[in-house]
């Protein structure tokens, strides 16, 4: 049988079992209804005093959040790198320079857009 052919049955089998288990979900389990206590916010099991206070989070922490994840996994492919480069040829040693040199260019990105010193003010 050609592998495509198990494959798309393997995701048909599984995106049905997630359907039924939907359905059946939606079908049988219980149906809450919505009271006036269910929709105060709780806290630690206190009386809530006075509204509530959500504010939007602004849009320049999501540079620093995008900057972390862009870094970590940077060094979670290094360690890889390090994993794999046992017997330390010209080649992986090119490709570690190259790498780093891309992680330089980033962190010099980062200094001149101002990213980090942005959510400090």
């Amino acid at each position: 049988m050609n592998p495509y052919v198990v494959f798309l049955l393997y995701l048909m089998a599984i995106l049905g079992f997630v359907a039924i288990t939907l359905a059946m979900n939606a079908v049988l389990g219980p149906k809450p209804l919505g009271t006036d206590v269910k929709y105060e916010p709780f806290e630690c099991g206190a009386m809530p005093v006075g509204s509530l206070n959500a504010k939007a989070v602004p849009i320049k922490y999501y540079a620093v959040a995008i900057v972390f994840i862009l870094f970590d996994l940077e060094t979670v492919f290094l360690f890889i790198w390090a994993l794999a480069a046992q017997p330390l040829s010209d080649f992986m040693l090119l490709t570690f320079f190259l790498f780093m040199a891309l992680l330089v260019l980033i962190v010099l990105y980062v200094y001149k857009a101002r990213l980090i010193e942005a959510v400090t003010e």
